[in-house]
């Protein structure tokens, strides 16, 4: 009764599976160069929300096409560019932006790893400060017996040592 039902349902799963997004709109870039040349360099400075490590003039994604999109469209109605990114920022957060501004939410961003290395290098200059542990040298009796042993004595093979070789 099961295999039937699993017959039937595996084209279904095929599709399902082969289903992606569909591909962005083609970009149509605005006639004004000057303004163009501006919406390349935003496009540059805007982290793709989906790929999050590539701008959106280099993601593939939907999303970025749609936002390469509402960039031009803001700049064509006369937006600068800062307020283009304030608008970014507003839909998207402070993380769409490589370069995002410098406030309290994004300190530890800016200023976490000088922190990291700064907290790193109070951690070796206190280590380095530390006294070492003064070990006190062998009486003269402790040397003799030391240098008795290791005269006289040979080296004693380990009970639980093995090597390939013992045939064991």
């Amino acid at each position: 009764m099961r295999r039937p039902l699993v017959l039937m349902a595996a084209p279904l799963l095929a599709v399902m599976l082969t289903a992606a997004e569909p591909p962005a709109a083609l970009d149509r870039p605005l006639t004004d160069a000057g303004q163009e040349a501006r919406a390349q360099a935003l496009f540059k400075d805007v982290r793709c929300v989906v790929c999050q490590h590539e701008s959106i003039a280099d993601s593939p994604a939907g999303v970025a096409g749609d936002m390469r999109r509402l960039i031009r469209e803001e700049i064509a109605s006369g937006a600068t560019d800062q307020q283009v990114r304030d608008d970014l920022v507003r839909r998207f957060g402070d993380y769409v932006l490589f370069t995002p501004p410098v406030r309290a939410g994004t300190w530890l961003l800016w200023f976490g790893p000088f922190a990291l290395i700064a907290l790193a290098a109070l951690i070796l200059v206190l280590r380095s400060r530390r006294r070492a542990v003064e070990t006190t040298p062998l009486s003269p009796e402790e040397e003799a017996r030391l240098d008795e042993v290791l005269r006289n004595e040979k080296l004693r093979r380990d009970p639980d040592a093995t090597s390939p070789h013992d045939g064991r």
